[in-house]
């Protein structure tokens, strides 16, 4: 069997691809990526052993700009790069995660007659996802209340794979980790803060703005991104900053006790998983299609999360907001431990198996 993977434009639509990349090449499958060569993708699949093809890829806007003049071009360019590769390489099945760059390679592989299985992350499908969703077998999807907007298509509900590090991640291993920084406070409890691919700056920002409130009862573990690091606070005690965690990602995230983060599907699924009490901090509508304010709201609604609207935090109300998740922990946990999770890699697994198995 052989298996192209595409999706991208921010990292939760790349790495549960390389989740399945790593399950499938363990078993010896042939994968092979397609993505945009300006991409995070481009960056993320480079650290694994796996093929990349760049194509052209152009974003399809809900409102009026002077690039939907251009994109459309972009697009179509892309849709024959993808037809020409796809031809070379002759996989049996797709499978697409999403983002712009995705749609012209899932309309390129239905055109070859190759079967096409998406991913939905979100609580309300994105754009790409929805234009989509006519050429494909099989969409996998995160929540259940998102089968309503695929009436006519064969759904399943898989949840996110999480890549075979983080299952494998140990809190003490972390906190080992972490104590190598001079920063760090051995007795105080851990807040992670994960701004994540899209919007960190402002999230850096409201944590700086609350610093002196945060380190006085936390070690701030604050992951800030690309060129996100100030010079200037390297010296301060109980604060780490780091642009990523790679390998130490995982084992970080187990070591934390609350976590402040963004509202990606996928984030939140980590989250989940690994039974952390979060504060989150979604993308305002104004920034986003809204996608996060529907799954903050889901979580906060199942008592895993408490949400506060990114406008809504002024000085010294980030740390009072952290404050209310602290106080609230145990039951937080105790409804994060009463979560059923599926075997999400095998279900997304078996699914690609079996549209690859009638082409």
């Amino acid at each position: 069997m052989k298996v192209v993977f595409t999706g991208g434009g921010t990292a939760g639509h790349v790495t549960p691809n390389l989740a399945l990349v790593e399950s499938f090449q363990h078993d010896g499958v042939e994968c092979f990526y397609i993505g945009s060569k300006a991409g995070i993708e481009a960056t993320l699949v480079e650290q694994h052993n796996l093929d990349f093809y760049g194509i052209a890829s152009g974003k399809l806007r809900r409102y009026f700009a002077w690039q939907n003049f251009i994109d459309p071009m972009k697009i179509l360019f892309g849709f024959f790069q993808a037809l020409w590769i796809l031809l070379l390489r002759r996989p049996d099945v797709l499978f697409s995660k999403g983002g712009f760059v995705a749609v012209p390679v899932v309309v390129a592989a239905w055109t070859l007659r190759i079967p096409v299985v998406i991913h939905e992350s979100d609580l309300t499908p994105g754009l790409a996802n929805r234009l989509s969703a006519p050429f494909c077998r099989m969409i996998c999807l995160n929540f259940e209340e998102t089968a309503t907007h695929f009436a006519q298509r064969s759904t399943r509900v898989t949840g996110t794979p999480l890549r075979a590090g983080l299952l494998q991640s140990d809190s003490e291993r972390g906190r080992q980790w972490l104590t190598a920084f001079k920063a760090f406070g051995q007795t105080q409890p851990i807040l992670l803060v994960v701004g994540g691919s899209l919007g960190a700056q402002a999230v850096n920002r409201l944590v700086r703005a609350d610093l002196a409130e945060l380190t006085e009862r936390f070690q701030v573990v604050h992951v800030v991104g690309a060129g996100g690091i100030d010079s200037q606070l390297l010296k301060t005690p109980h604060y780490l900053q780091f642009e990523y965690l790679a390998e130490s990602y995982g084992d970080v995230v187990a070591a934390s006790d609350i976590v402040v983060s963004r509202a990606g599907a996928n984030a939140l699924f980590e989250f989940l998983w690994f039974k952390k009490p979060q504060l989150l901090i979604p993308l305002p509508s104004a920034a986003s299609r809204g996608d996060q304010l529907q799954n903050a709201a889901l979580f906060e609604q199942k008592g895993y999360a408490q949400v506060r609207q990114e406008r809504d935090l002024g000085s010294g109300d980030l740390a009072r907001a952290v404050d209310s998740v602290w106080t609230v922990r145990f039951d937080m946990i105790r409804r994060l431990g009463s979560a059923e999770l599926p075997d999400s890699l095998n279900l997304i697994r078996q699914a690609i198996e079996e549209a690859a198995a009638v082409h």
